[in-house]
């Protein structure tokens, strides 16, 4: 597979990580519907760049949602795997995303703390504003950038890391993600994405024990990339490459 047709791009690669920037309907990790996964594309790329026979290993640091955008961490060695799990599991990595909504939150900026407790047969969780009973505690901060075209752009900082997190909790104060029906958006985007993008990622790389910083520009459409007036990091694709 060649490097423009895949649904991803590489925005950092060392002899112990990939990081990728993937595309909005790209599954993370394989499931039910048999679609190839991110993590096999991947182990596809780094077979066909080194030109390596047989297994080539390629572990799975964490996931985002398949209609998301946006940063992707993976661990070419065992060794990266063990520590850059460790990493995220004590929340000694910094994640931003990037969310456009169309109802603007009731303040400027805020924390949103809930309980969030999975209906796996819907694939879906329930925001509950007081502990509850088999949910987990959710925290994030989020801050308005400003307002496009009827809609505004948020920065939002999770703070822990559970399944449908943002979308949940932003669902929760009635401002769902544009084209996310599932958490209470009125009509879909037309390639079945949501304006969700991991955006940022902020950490110490776990062997070389140096500060990592890593920006995944938007999706390269008209819609998203109007948003990029509201950031001082105006990142593009064709930027990649010139900052590692």
């Amino acid at each position: 597979m060649s490097r423009d047709k895949r649904p991803f791009y590489v925005l950092y690669e060392d002899n112990h990580l990939l990081i990728v920037n993937k595309a909005a309907g790209v599954l993370v990790q394989g499931d039910q519907t048999k679609d190839t996964p991110l993590v096999e594309l991947c182990r596809e790329y780094v077979r066909e760049k080194y030109n390596k026979p047989g297994n080539v290993f390629m572990g799975l640091v964490h996931r985002i949602d398949r209609p998301v955008s946006g940063i992707v961490v993976m661990a070419k060695t065992s060794k990266a795997l063990e520590r850059m799990t460790k990493i995220f599991h004590d929340r000694k990595v910094q994640k931003t995303y990037w969310a456009i909504v169309k109802k603007r939150p009731r303040q400027e900026q805020g924390t949103l703390i809930n309980w969030l407790k999975k209906d796996g047969s819907k694939n879906m969780v329930t925001a509950y504003k007081e502990e509850t009973k088999e949910a987990q505690k959710a925290e994030l901060s989020f801050k308005v950038m400003g307002k496009l075209n009827d809609h505004f752009l948020l920065e939002v900082k999770p703070k822990t890391g559970r399944p449908h997190q943002i979308r949940a909790q932003l669902g929760s104060i009635n401002c769902p993600i544009k084209g996310d029906l599932k958490y209470g958006f009125d009509k879909p985007n037309t390639d079945k994405s949501i304006n969700l993008h991991a955006r940022k990622l902020y950490f110490e790389h776990p062997v070389k024990k140096e500060a990592i910083e890593i920006v995944a520009p938007v999706p390269e459409n008209d819609f998203w990339e109007q948003f990029l007036a509201l950031d001082d990091i105006k990142v593009k694709t064709k930027d990649i490459g010139k900052r590692f």
